[in-house]
């Protein structure tokens, strides 16, 4: 796992790319995985489906005001958002070598989420046609997404990956439709445990261990 800490998104989208040229071209020799561990500072991300960008609720001006940045993106998926007090882990890995298909290989991260929250006590679990994690919905209490994955993968090697909100601003999910899913709420662990939610960077040092576990790649080490 390489923790590379606070990180624009512009330069750690173009740290994965060096990375994924280098497990795609060391594949023949074993080349290690790699797993990355950053925080973004406040980032708007628009992949290139036809209908993402209208999911940016927020104009320029609204955004600067915010304090929020916009960047397009290669991944999959919808509009997302990323912030300080939220664990990203982009898992550099080749499919081909862990003999995974990209379902199996989301249900891996999902799970490696669903195993984080459990460690602080939060129930979490999957929402059949939502990719993400969820919380457990109860009476009066719909189901509410803690993590959002959007994943790319090029000659059988993977980018991007997956974001837990461990205590991220919430306030700023309400300038996109997050992921494009219309009327469903995000929370994050810190409004769901209160003061027994855990710092972000424990929560996302955890979440890298739990993606290379539920990945079942031993060879998955810091390059």
């Amino acid at each position: 796992m390489l923790d590379i800490g606070a990180m624009a998104y512009g330069p750690a989208l173009e740290l994965q790319r060096t990375h994924h040229a280098e497990v795609l071209a060391g594949r023949a020799q074993g080349v290690a995985h790699r797993v990355l561990l950053v925080e973004h500072p406040p980032t708007i991300t628009v992949t290139r489906r036809p209908d993402a960008a209208s999911h940016v609720l927020a104009g320029a001006e609204a955004l600067a005001a915010a304090g929020v940045e916009r960047c397009d993106t290669d991944r999959g998926g919808d509009v997302t958002y990323h912030g300080p007090g939220q664990a990203v882990v982009y898992p550099i890995v080749d499919l081909q070598r862990l003999g995974l298909g990209i379902h199996a290989y989301i249900r891996a991260l999902e799970q490696a989420a669903i195993e984080t929250c459990a460690a602080w006590g939060l129930g979490c679990g999957r929402e059949p046609g939502a990719t993400g994690v969820w919380t457990m919905a109860a009476p009066g209490r719909p189901a509410r997404k803690v993590a959002a994955i959007g994943v790319r993968v090029s000659r059988g090697v993977t980018m991007h990956g997956i974001a837990l909100n461990v205590s991220p601003d919430l306030s700023h999910f309400g300038l996109i439709v997050p992921c494009g899913l219309h009327g469903r709420e995000v929370t994050s662990m810190r409004a769901e445990l209160g003061d027994a939610g855990p710092p972000a960077r424990e929560a996302g040092r955890r979440l890298a261990d739990e993606v290379a576990r539920a990945l079942g790649a031993a060879a998955v080490t810091r390059p």
